[in-house]
């Protein structure tokens, strides 16, 4: 069986986000532009456990405002 594949199919798969991603209407557009904002989110937000490494001993742990744990 042979299947046949959209002509299209190629741009879809090599297109990459671009910042005019977040004013155009097509589900692609607006899909890159959600998953870039997601990543961004999750990058700037950083490491759950987040540790300064100590080269002369144990790591110190980095909480954040309110934080009680020590």
């Amino acid at each position: 069986m042979d299947q046949k594949v959209p002509k299209d199919s190629q741009n879809l798969a090599g297109r990459v986000y671009e910042p005019s991603d977040y004013q155009k209407k097509d589900e692609l557009s607006s899909g890159l532009a959600k998953t870039h904002e997601q990543f961004s989110d999750t990058y700037m937000e950083g490491e759950i456990g987040a540790v300064i490494d100590n080269e002369n001993g144990k790591d110190i742990p980095i909480g954040k405002k309110g934080d009680t744990q020590k």
